[in-house]
């Protein structure tokens, strides 16, 4: 199932128990409380239907250029230094310059979201290697395109919290770090797209994808955790797993509460025989595994680490972030 919101812009998320609210709807179902949701784009504030790029932008052609996901809550962007600082740790890894400073970034963004009226919801911030010739020598493009777009979404309803999702381990590898650095968040995601389709096809929330050396990188959208016996294990990025804003507040929280988080290669059977399991993503949030290629994993319901680290990870939404109207 495809995510859109007003206007029918396509948010790229996982297919199954998705629901994403329409901007500047104020009463489900009704055309009269209905805006149409404004794009920033290159400096200036479009009309969804009149947001466009060239079909000469490289970001189109070959997937040239990187993104962010990013979430706020309450009035307020979590984690956003954050984000911004792997924003341009991508665009250096790639040798694109993003033509605007931190700060320009941050302001043109909060101004997107109170172009919205919003107070929740979903940015995602694109940097584009901009229009050039048919050809894929980056040194065509002569300037950098930046979209910044909103969204109201819930990737999953309430109860997919409380009750857990399943996973399936896929045939798509991730992507060598030594072939494209999956630290890199890179508009080429085909890599994921691939692996997101032997999801679906299994009829799973979502894909494990091992690395090549069998290990687990990480999930589609998501990193991975497992625990046992009260301890926590994650891949490390060397592993093929994206160094995600939501894992590190993990570490933070676990750090708080005395849980030990290791840093491991797992398995499949690692996950097979944890006795709980869970993803972390910027859209995903925190959210349970509780089935693993058919098999349950420790009692088959969210486990007690799983549902404390929800919990605390929702407060720190709530009263944490940049202000977005102050």
């Amino acid at each position: 199932m495809k995510t859109t919101n007003v206007g029918g812009t396509v948010i790229d998320e996982p297919k199954s128990r998705e629901a994403v609210k329409l901007v500047g709807d104020k009463r489900a179902g009704s055309k009269a409380a209905v805006k149409t949701s404004q794009i920033y784009l290159d400096g200036k504030f479009y009309a969804e239907g009149e947001a466009k790029v060239s079909v000469f932008d490289h970001g189109l052609l070959y997937g040239d250029g990187i993104f962010e996901g990013i979430r706020f809550y309450n009035g307020r962007v979590f984690r956003l230094e954050e984000h911004l600082e792997r924003l341009w740790d991508s665009a250096r890894s790639i040798l694109l310059e993003v033509p605007m400073s931190q700060r320009a970034m941050t302001e043109a963004l909060l101004e997107t979201i109170r172009q919205n009226d919003l107070r929740e919801g979903y940015i995602r911030l694109i940097v584009t290697r901009g229009v050039g010739n048919l050809g894929l020598n980056p040194e065509q493009c002569k300037k950098p395109s930046v979209i910044i777009i909103t969204a109201q979404i819930a990737l999953y309803p309430e109860v997919v919290y409380r009750n857990g999702l399943s996973v399936v381990t896929c045939a798509t590898r991730r992507t060598n770090p030594s072939a494209l650095n999956p630290a890199v968040k890179s508009l080429n995601y085909l890599n994921n797209v691939m692996a997101r389709i032997e999801a679906n096809l299994a009829n799973a929330d979502e894909a494990l994808m091992l690395n090549d050396e069998g290990n687990v990188a990480e999930c589609t959208a998501d990193n991975v955790f497992i625990v046992k016996r009260g301890q926590v294990f994650t891949p490390p990025i060397t592993a093929g797993a994206l160094r995600g804003i939501t894992r590190s507040v993990v570490f933070e929280i676990a750090a708080e509460t005395g849980i030990k988080v290791t840093e491991a290669d797992i398995t499949r059977h690692d996950v097979f025989i944890a006795d709980e399991a869970f993803l972390t993503g910027t859209a995903a949030e925190i959210i349970p595994v509780v089935k693993a290629d058919g098999r349950p994993i420790g009692t088959g319901k969210p486990g007690p680490i799983s549902l404390r680290m929800i919990a605390r990870f929702r407060e720190m939404t709530r009263e944490t972030g940049t202000p977005i109207y102050s």
